[in-house]
């Protein structure tokens, strides 16, 4: 049952949903404040845009060089006032291209980048290095856990399924409910002593 009435166009699908999109991305997005942090937008001839343009599914916000879901892939902060990237930087971690500038440098340095060109007024720090793939002598994480990337110059181990704890050694799952047993039982018996203390001496 069709609730338009008489005389009313039906839209089509695709485009009121491109329509949605366009008026609405900021809020389905929770864009991340290190697109904001400098006024203005990438510009056109901006390695970033170029990069960006090159992918139809990523779009340029403010800054940024988003994909469908958010996570910045590029960001452009040339021509801005810092001297630090800041605490927002996490929200940029997974930057494949950035444009910063020539007093701000590349995060995790320049070996944790494949390319880092310098220019007048700027630096483009290109392509994150996986440390994971690094031909160290040393297994890098214990052998019961995985390498995984975490930002320019820095990576985790995960553990493998069915194993947790210091260096993934304990196998089974990590009980939830041991930890908070002991944690509420700890928690209970502090407070009871406490309590006693307390009215020990108010009497």
């Amino acid at each position: 049952m069709s609730s338009r009435g008489p005389g009313r166009p039906r839209i089509p699908l695709p485009w009121a949903a491109a329509l949605l999109l366009a008026l609405g991305v900021e809020r389905a997005l929770a864009l991340p404040e290190i697109c904001i942090q400098c006024p203005g937008r990438v510009r056109n001839l901006s390695e970033v845009a170029l990069y960006c343009k090159q992918t139809p599914e990523l779009m340029l916000y403010s800054r940024c060089c988003l994909n469908q879901k958010g996570t910045i892939l590029g960001l452009d902060l040339q021509n801005c006032s810092l001297k630090d990237l800041g605490p927002n930087f996490l929200q940029a971690h997974t930057a494949i291209i950035m444009i910063l500038p020539q007093d701000v440098s590349c995060p995790g340095g320049i070996n944790a980048w494949n390319t880092v060109t310098f220019y007048t007024n700027n630096q483009i720090c290109q392509g994150q290095r996986n440390l994971c793939n690094s031909s160290a002598d040393t297994e890098i994480c214990p052998e019961n856990g995985s390498c995984v990337p975490d930002g320019p110059g820095l990576l985790q181990c995960v553990c493998a399924d069915g194993f947790h704890g210091y260096k993934c050694m304990r196998q089974g799952s990590f009980s939830l409910l041991m930890f908070f047993g002991i944690l509420g039982s700890t928690t209970l018996s502090i407070s009871i002593l406490l309590w006693g203390t307390q009215r020990r001496k108010a009497s």
